[in-house]
């Protein structure tokens, strides 16, 4: 009996010391129980055992004090000592998104991030993560590492004889001699089998093939017929199309409804107007019958397309000159050449010899100093320094080196530039949107 009173004792005795211990611990602050935590954590790191610190470290870093951002810290450090592990990629990056989420992340959330995925090669979440810190701080040193990033780029493999302007979200492509669409990326849509293609629009392109001209969707379907004889046909665009009939252009819609005003010349539609030509001259027509600029000029710039009209703008030809109508007015100011403005961006003019850029007052943005340049499409401009194209951003930096043959201007993040493998697309990893019709 007394041994089994002194057991009982004992037991009693053990039990109101283990309760006495968690009432103890129970009575401690939130940032005594992190700082335990985080103790028992570190002492754990310091033997190289990551995997029984993360859980310490995690229950730390639910709690909110002072030492909760370096309790995060620590547990991003074990994260990434166990990323091979399946699970702790997640891990890492969910406690980044969170830390980033907060109203009063620092930058240095966000170049970590940013930093990370460059080093697994996912510049477009590194980019994400460095606009979503620009957005936020407003932080100089980002804005550096987003602007020194922003135009890496990826080569397509697809290989054709010659590509077009990029129109919306389709190129005119040729291969083998014959004419077909692709996506804005290169990616083949209507294959190349047609003696000539016009521009997507509307659901529809204009091709002609054994003597016909018809319109197919996208899926190569013919979705009309034109019963007039056209000896050629032009770009499709704004629902309008130029048919070279009797001698005289005249414009049709999608459907081939023929309209009664005939030119000598037009281009392509562009924001509601294109360059005509009557009588010998040129101008600028609107979908109508009035003219923007009447045609009293000896030409009109226009693109690779035959757009001439963007940003209320359009350069005309007079004299061995080109001189920059904007708002229906014209700018003060010659040129030697021109090419017109894009949807956005400055226009490319000749000066000296050289080519530099101007915006629709004629106010000089890119000094003069290129040997051949397209105006900017988006935030780019494809310019020739010496033998080789590149791309300059709005600053004049060049920001891609100037290696291909030749280049055309930027859509949706896409470019097509000529190789020594033949016509290819390069792609900004920024941009990874699929393009749609």
């Amino acid at each position: 009996m007394k041994n089994r009173a002194r057991i009982m004792i004992g037991c009693c005795c053990f039990l109101l010391l283990i309760i006495s211990w968690v009432v103890v611990i129970s009575s401690d602050s939130p940032a005594d129980k992190q700082k335990k935590l985080m103790d028992l954590a570190a002492g754990l790191m310091e033997d190289d055992i990551y995997i029984l610190a993360v859980p310490l470290l995690e229950e730390a870093a639910d709690y909110r004090t002072a030492a909760t951002p370096l309790a995060e810290k620590e547990l991003k450090r074990a994260y990434l000592k166990l990323i091979d592990n399946t699970g702790y990629i997640g891990r890492y990056t969910g406690l980044l998104e969170k830390q980033m989420n907060q109203k009063d992340a620092p930058p240095e959330v966000f170049e970590e991030a940013a930093n990370y995925y460059m080093g697994v090669s996912k510049l477009p979440d590194a980019l994400k993560a460095l606009k979503a810190g620009i957005a936020k701080t407003g932080d100089p040193g980002l804005v550096a590492q987003y602007e020194d990033s922003r135009y890496a780029y990826e080569t397509s493999r697809t290989h054709y004889d010659y590509v077009a302007a990029i129109f919306g979200p389709t190129v005119q492509v040729r291969a083998d001699g014959k004419w077909g669409l692709a996506r804005a990326d290169g990616t083949p849509l209507i294959p190349c089998e047609y003696e000539k293609i016009s521009t997507f629009c509307a659901g529809r392109a204009i091709a002609k093939k054994n003597g016909e001209i018809f319109a197919v969707d996208s899926n190569n379907n013919r979705v009309a017929k034109l019963h007039e004889e056209a000896l050629d046909f032009g770009n499709y665009a704004d629902n309008r199309i130029p048919f070279l009939i009797d001698g005289q252009w005249r414009r049709a819609t999608g459907d081939f409804t023929l309209g009664e005003s005939a030119f000598e010349r037009i281009g392509t539609y562009s924001g509601g107007y294109a360059a005509a030509m009557a009588d010998g001259k040129w101008g600028v027509v609107d979908i109508g019958t009035k003219w923007l600029i009447p045609a009293e000029y000896v030409g009109v710039a226009q693109d690779e397309l035959g757009r001439c009209y963007a940003q209320g703008a359009v350069f005309v030809r007079q004299g061995g000159a080109a001189y920059l109508f904007s708002g229906g007015k014209l700018v003060e100011g010659a040129y030697e050449d021109a090419r017109p403005f894009s949807d956005e961006g400055f226009a490319a003019v000749k000066r000296g010899g050289k080519w530099g850029f101007i915006d629709t007052a004629g106010t000089e943005k890119v000094g003069f100093e290129y040997d051949d340049a397209l105006s900017f499409g988006q935030h780019l401009a494809a310019v020739r320094i010496g033998g080789l194209w590149g791309y300059i951003s709005m600053s004049g930096q060049v920001v891609i080196e100037p290696i291909f043959i030749e280049a055309k201007s930027f859509s949706d993040g896409t470019a097509p530039v000529l190789t020594e493998q033949g016509w290819q697309f390069i792609k900004l990893l920024e941009y990874k949107k699929k393009v749609g019709l």
